[in-house]
């Protein structure tokens, strides 16, 4: 937009991806060349913090729109990080290949390694930051669950016309939905960059080899062949023979067979 339109949103309502408003605008910074760079926000408790402008959607008219900077950043590491992995690949085949110096290899294998280890950091950041933005929406959704049975409570009993209690209903639910969902995008988000961390590829052989050595290890149920009934068979279990029944009493090789599969089964 140009500075004419921005400057319109001056003290409009900033609201999250949630719908919830969290501040006003209160003003905003340029740079010598006049191009916005950031933000001053004026928070709904009075305090005020400088923003970056890509942290926000102005939309046609009044809305502003705050979007979450965990989320923002973790969707640009999560980009980052795979890249750098496939260039460091790159360059290392390049070098079995010989097709460049020694020398030059092991300056950009340098230098990809430790822009992926401060990612890897900042990657760490974002993990505590959701789970601490995780923690604070469980608490408003315990909060808000208790207020929900409360008011149930006042309008049975009577102490809440019916006119109060939906209005009041319906601002809670509201409110308990979108924190529902913030509460949801926080645990994808932490997931995500999660996914990409322990997707290392100096890892990856050994999360295969467990994940492998996990499945192999689970048995599956065999299926036991139920013989065909006869008038002998129907004798046995109508006089509910014991699996440890002599051989000798069963008439078919078939069924002494079936008969110890399913003394194993019961073990």
């Amino acid at each position: 937009m140009s500075a004419s339109n921005l400057f319109l949103f001056l003290g409009k309502p900033i609201k999250n991806e949630y719908g919830k408003v969290i501040g006003k605008v209160a003003s905003f910074a340029l740079d010598p060349n006049g191009k916005f760079d950031a933000v001053f926000v004026e928070f709904s408790g009075g305090q005020f913090s400088k923003q970056a402008m890509e942290n926000f959607r102005f939309n046609d008219g009044s809305e502003v729109m705050f979007v979450s900077k965990i989320k923002s950043q973790a969707n640009i590491l999560c980009d980052q990080i795979p890249l750098l992995w496939r260039k460091d690949q790159a360059v290392k085949d390049l070098h079995d290949k010989q097709k460049i110096a020694p020398e030059l290899f092991q300056e950009l294998h340098n230098s990809f390694e430790g822009v992926l280890n401060q990612l890897k950091k900042d990657g760490q950041v974002i993990i505590d930051e959701a789970s601490v933005e995780i923690a604070r929406c469980e608490e408003e959704i315990k909060s808000l669950s208790y207020a929900i049975a409360n008011l149930e409570l006042e309008h049975e009993i009577g102490q809440v016309d019916e006119e109060t209690y939906q209005t009041a209903f319906n601002l809670l639910q509201d409110s308990l939905r979108r924190a529902s969902t913030e509460k949801t995008d926080y645990e994808l988000t932490k997931s995500k960059v999660s996914s990409i961390l322990i997707g290392d590829p100096s890892t990856l052989p050994k999360a295969n080899k467990v994940y492998a050595e996990t499945v192999t290890t689970q048995q599956k149920p065999v299926p036991i062949p139920v013989p065909a009934a006869t008038t002998t068979n129907n004798n046995i279990n109508n006089n509910n023979s014991s699996p440890n029944a002599p051989v000798a009493d069963l008439p078919e090789p078939p069924v002494v067979v079936y008969v110890k599969e399913i003394g194993k089964a019961g073990l």
